[in-house]
C-alpha cells in the first residue's frame, strides 16, 4: 500500500509540474503576441516590456529571443540617433533624456555612454569657452589663451573657439618684438643718397628710426649705392635697399635687425622654420604635396597616405602659403544624383486572313485489268494474261494509259484552310534606378542576366581546356558626369539594350549564343534639374506571307476567297530620360584665399602695400557700439577717397609687410592696442567699408534674438559675402532675410544663405550700377535662444567687393553680445 500511495504523490506531482509549465508557456506566448502588436501600434517601450517579460518566461525561445533583441536594438538605435540629432541642434537636455533612455534599456551601450561623455565635454567646453571670453575682454590675453587651448585640444573644430583663438591670436600678434618694430616701419621719411656705402645709409636710418642694424661677418658694408625716396616710409627704404643689394633681413628684437647676404647658405644659417601638419578630410595627400611642392617648392615634406596626412617644414612665409592653397584644393568631391528612366517599347501585330487552299493535286493512272469484258478465247486468254500481269506488277502498259477513264484514275488533293486571325500585343518594360555620382566617376548600371560562354582549346598534345567568360546582356548603362560651376552637368552616356536571339551547339558539344543589341553614345549637358529625353532606338520588323491561287488570288477583295495572306509587324524601341539633380557643388573659395602675393621667384616675401613711394594711407579706427537702432557713425572720407587716411597718424591695422608679418597702420604714436579693430586686408584707394551688428541683446529661453547686419561703405560696394559665427548651444538659427541694403541702387539682386556647423554664410550681389555707399541693412538674422548665459554673434569672415571687381578694405566691427536668461 504504502508503494501505491508513493506512486500516486509522484503523479499528482507530475501532472502539477505539467500543468504549470503548461501556464507558463501560454503566459509567454500572450505576453510576446501582445509585444508583438504594441511594437507594431508604435508602442516601443511598452511592447519591448512585455518582449522582455516573455523572454523571462521562456529564455530558450527562440523566436522570443530573437524578437526582444531585435526589438531593443532597433529601440536603441533611435534613441541614440534622436539624441545625436538634437545634440547638434543644441537641445543638450533632450538628448541626455533619450541618452539616459537609451541605457536604461541596456546599461552597457557604448554609443548612449560616449553621447552622454560628449555632452558633459561640451557643456565643459562651452564653461570653458566663456571664462576665456571674460578674461579677454578684461585684457587677460594669456590666461584667455591658456583656458582656450583646453577646448581646442578637446575640439579642434568648435566654431565658437576659433573666432576666440582669431581675437586671440590678433592680440598677441600685437605683442611680439615684429609688431612693435612695425609701429617703426610705418614712421614716413625722405632720403636721398648717390653712390655712397650701404654703412652710411643704414646709419641714416638708424639715425631717422632708432633701429639697430647689426650686419653679418660677409656683407660688405662698403659697398656702394644709391637710394631716392621721397615722403616714403622706412620700411620702403630699408627693403629697396636689401633687394637691390642682394641682402635680407632677419628681426632680433624689437628694435634690431639683422642684415645678411641673401644666399643659401645664409639663409640656412639665418631663416626660421617651422612645421605644419595638414590633416586632409577630402583631397588625397599625394595631390596636395604635389600642388605645394609645384606651386611653393617647399623644402621638406613628408605624406602619410594612411593618415591622409601632410608635414610641411619651411619658412613662415611658405607654411602661410601653404594654408591657404590646402584651404582652396581640400573641399569636398561635387556630386549628382541621376534619376534615370528607361522605357521599352514593344508592339507586335500578327494578321492571318483569307482561304488556304490546296496547293498541288496527283493523279495516279491504274491497270484497266478485270475492267475489260467479250471478245474470242484467244483475245480472252490475252486480256486474261495482262490483267494477271497487272495485279503483280505497278506498271501502266501504254494501252492501259490511253484507256483511262474517272474509275480507274486515283486522285490526291490535300485539305483546304480558312484563315481568319488576328494577334496584337503591346508591352512595356519600365526601370527607374537613381545613381548617385562623384564628379568625373563612372557608374554602371546592369539590369539583365550574365550568361557563361565556354571557350575550348586543343592543345597539340591533345589536351583540351576550357574555360568560361561571361557575357552581360539585358540593359547596361555607363555614366561619367562632369560638374560645372554654373551648375551645369556634362554626362558622358552609353547605353546598350540586347538580348539572346538563338543558343548555338558547336561541334566540340560546348554552347555559344546569338546575340542581338542596340548601343547609343552621346555625351550632353543639362542644366540642374533638367531632363533630356533619349530616344529612336528603334528595331522595326515587317513580314507579310500569302499561299494565292495564281491569277484569282490577286484579284482585289475578291482575292481573298482564293489565298490567305499573313501579316506580322512588330516594333521595339527603347526611350531613356535623364535628370541630374545637383547634390553638392563647389564653392568658389574666398577671394582672398584664391588670389595673395607671393614674393618674387628667389623670395616669399611681400611687400606692403603702399610702401613703395609716396605717402602711406592708413584708415582710422572705428569703434562700434551695441545699441539698438542706433545709426552707424559716418566714415570720414579723406583726399585719396579712403577713410581717415593719413601718411602719419591713425589706427588701423591688417597690412602685411615683407617680413609676413601683421602690421599696424598706425603712424608714429600708433598703439598695439588697436590691432584688432582696424582694417583688414587693406588696399590702396579701394576705399573701406563697416559692418556693423544691431538687434535684440536681451532674450529668454525659447524667445527670439534678431540681429541686422548694418553695412556702409566709401566706395560702391556689388557684392557684400559675409560668415557669421554663434554658439550653436544657445543659439538656433529660424530665418535668414535679405536687407535692402544693396537695392539701394536699384538694380536687380541676388541672395543666398545657407547654415554650417554653428556659421551662417550670406552672400549677397547686384548686377549693374555704380554700387552702393548709404548706409542700410544688408541681411537680418534670427534665432531662436536655447540656453542661458552671455553669447556672442560675431562676423567670421567678411569680403565686400566694389565695381569691376576691387575689394573693398573691411574695418572689423566688433562681436555682438547677447545676454539670455531663464524664462
Amino acid at each position: 500500500m504504502g508503494v501505491v500511495r508513493g506512486w500516486r504523490s509522484a503523479a499528482r506531482k507530475g501532472v502539477s509540474l505539467l500543468l504549470s509549465v503548461a501556464l507558463t508557456a501560454c503566459a509567454g506566448h500572450s505576453a510576446y503576441q501582445d509585444g508583438v502588436n504594441l511594437v507594431a501600434e508604435g508602442k516601443m517601450d511598452d511592447g519591448l516590456a512585455k518582449l522582455q517579460e516573455a523572454y523571462r518566461q521562456d529564455p530558450r525561445d527562440v523566436q522570443v529571443r530573437t524578437a526582444y533583441l531585435q526589438t531593443r536594438e532597433r529601440a536603441l538605435t533611435t534613441d541614440v540617433e534622436r539624441a545625436d540629432k538634437l545634440a547638434a541642434a543644441g537641445s543638450y537636455d533632450e538628448a541626455r533624456a533619450l541618452y539616459r533612455h537609451a541605457l536604461g534599456l541596456n546599461a552597457n551601450y557604448e554609443r548612449a555612454q560616449d553621447g552622454l561623455a560628449a555632452l558633459e565635454a561640451r557643456a565643459r567646453q562651452a564653461g570653458w569657452m566663456n571664462e576665456a571670453d571674460a578674461l579677454l575682454s578684461r585684457g587677460q590675453v594669456d590666461a584667455a589663451s591658456q583656458k582656450l587651448a583646453r577646448v581646442l585640444t578637446e575640439a579642434p573644430a568648435d566654431p565658437r573657439a576659433l573666432a576666440l583663438k582669431h581675437a586671440i591670436d590678433t592680440r598677441l600678434a600685437a605683442r611680439t618684438p615684429q609688431a612693435r618694430l612695425a609701429q617703426v616701419y610705418r614712421k614716413p621719411i625722405t632720403i636721398e643718397f648717390k653712390d655712397v656705402s650701404l654703412k652710411q645709409v643704414f646709419e641714416v636710418i638708424a639715425h631717422t628710426s632708432g633701429l639697430n642694424f647689426l650686419f653679418d661677418k660677409d656683407v660688405k658694408t662698403d659697398q656702394r649705392t644709391s637710394i631716392f625716396l621721397k615722403n616714403s616710409t622706412i620700411e620702403a627704404a630699408v627693403r629697396l635697399v636689401l633687394l637691390t643689394n642682394q641682402l635680407e633681413q632677419q628681426v632680433l628684437d624689437g628694435n634690431t635687425v639683422l642684415i645678411y647676404p641673401n644666399t643659401q647658405a645664409k639663409q640656412k644659417d639665418y631663416q626660421e622654420l617651422s612645421v605644419r601638419t595638414f590633416y586632409l578630410a577630402n583631397a588625397e595627400a599625394k595631390t596636395i604635396a604635389n600642388t605645394l611642392k609645384t606651386i611653393i617648392k617647399v623644402r621638406d615634406i613628408a605624406v602619410d597616405e594612411k593618415l591622409n596626412m601632410v608635414i610641411v617644414r619651411d619658412t613662415p612665409e611658405a607654411i602661410r602659403m601653404a594654408e591657404k592653397l590646402v584651404a582652396v584644393e581640400d573641399v569636398p568631391d561635387p556630386e549628382v544624383m541621376l534619376d534615370v528612366e528607361v522605357l521599352e517599347i514593344q508592339r507586335s501585330k500578327l494578321q492571318n486572313f483569307g482561304i488556304q487552299w490546296p496547293a498541288s493535286a496527283s493523279f495516279q493512272p491504274s491497270p484497266l485489268g478485270s475492267l475489260t469484258t467479250g471478245g474470242d478465247s484467244s483475245s480472252s486468254g490475252s486480256s486474261a494474261g495482262s490483267s494477271g500481269s497487272a495485279s503483280t506488277s505497278s506498271a501502266v502498259s501504254l494501252y492501259d494509259l490511253t484507256h483511262q477513264t474517272t474509275r480507274n484514275i486515283g486522285v490526291s488533293v490535300g485539305s483546304a484552310t480558312a484563315n481568319a486571325n488576328l494577334q496584337d500585343s503591346d508591352a512595356r518594360l519600365l526601370t527607374n534606378p537613381r545613381i548617385r555620382v562623384r564628379n568625373h566617376e563612372k557608374a554602371k548600371i546592369l539590369i539583365g542576366q550574365r550568361l557563361p560562354n565556354i571557350t575550348s582549346t586543343a592543345t597539340s598534345t591533345g589536351f583540351l581546356s576550357q574555360s568560361v567568360n561571361y557575357i552581360d546582356v539585358g540593359l547596361t548603362l555607363n555614366v561619367e558626369p562632369t560638374i560645372y560651376l554654373d551648375d551645369n552637368v556634362g554626362i558622358k552616356l552609353t547605353l546598350e539594350v540586347s538580348s539572346i536571339i538563338r543558343q548555338v551547339t558547336t561541334q566540340t558539344g560546348t554552347s555559344a549564343y546569338e546575340i542581338g543589341t542596340r548601343t547609343a553614345s552621346t555625351a550632353l549637358r543639362l542644366k540642374n534639374g533638367e531632363t533630356d529625353v533619349l530616344a529612336g532606338l528603334i528595331d522595326s520588323q515587317e513580314r507579310t506571307s500569302g499561299n494565292k491561287l495564281p491569277g484569282l488570288g490577286d484579284v482585289p477583295v475578291l482575292g481573298r476567297l482564293f489565298g490567305a495572306t499573313t501579316d506580322d509587324d512588330q516594333k521595339t524601341e527603347i526611350v531613356l530620360s535623364i535628370t541630374p539633380h545637383l547634390v553638392r557643388n563647389l564653392q568658389r573659395p574666398d577671394v582672398n584665399d584664391a588670389m595673395f602675393n607671393a614674393g618674387t621667384e628667389t623670395s616669399m616675401h611681400t611687400a606692403l602695400p603702399g610702401s613703395g613711394g609716396g605717402s602711406v594711407s592708413t584708415s582710422s579706427t572705428v569703434t562700434t557700439t551695441v545699441a539698438p537702432v542706433s545709426p552707424m557713425p559716418p566714415a570720414a572720407p579723406n583726399a585719396t577717397g579712403g577713410t581717415g587716411s593719413s601718411s602719419t597718424t591713425g589706427g588701423g591695422t591688417g597690412a602685411v609687410n615683407d617680413l609676413g608679418l601683421g602690421l599696424s597702420q598706425n603712424g608714429v604714436g600708433g598703439t598695439a592696442g588697436g590691432a584688432e579693430e582696424g582694417a583688414v586686408g587693406a588696399v590702396p584707394g579701394a576705399g573701406t567699408a563697416q559692418l556693423q551688428l544691431q538687434g535684440t541683446n536681451q532674450a529668454a529661453v525659447g524667445g527670439t534674438v534678431t540681429v541686422n547686419l548694418l553695412a556702409q561703405a566709401t566706395q560702391g560696394v556689388t557684392s557684400f559675402p559675409v560668415t557669421l559665427g554663434f554658439d550653436a548651444a544657445r543659439l538656433q538659427v529660424t530665418n535668414i532675410a535679405e536687407g535692402p541694403f544693396l537695392k539701394q541702387s536699384g538694380a536687380s539682386t541676388s541672395f543666398s544663405s545657407r547654415l554650417g556647423n554653428g556659421q551662417v554664410i550670406i552672400a549677397d550681389s547686384s548686377t549693374g550700377g555704380a554700387g552702393v555707399t548709404s548706409q542700410g541693412v544688408l541681411a537680418t538674422v534670427t534665432f531662436k535662444a536655447l540656453a542661458t548665459g552671455s553669447t556672442n554673434v560675431q562676423v567670421a569672415s567678411a569680403s565686400p567687393i566694389g565695381v569691376d571687381g576691387v575689394p573693398i578694405t573691411l574695418l572689423s566691427p566688433s562681436p555682438y553680445t547677447v545676454q539670455i536668461a531663464a524664462k
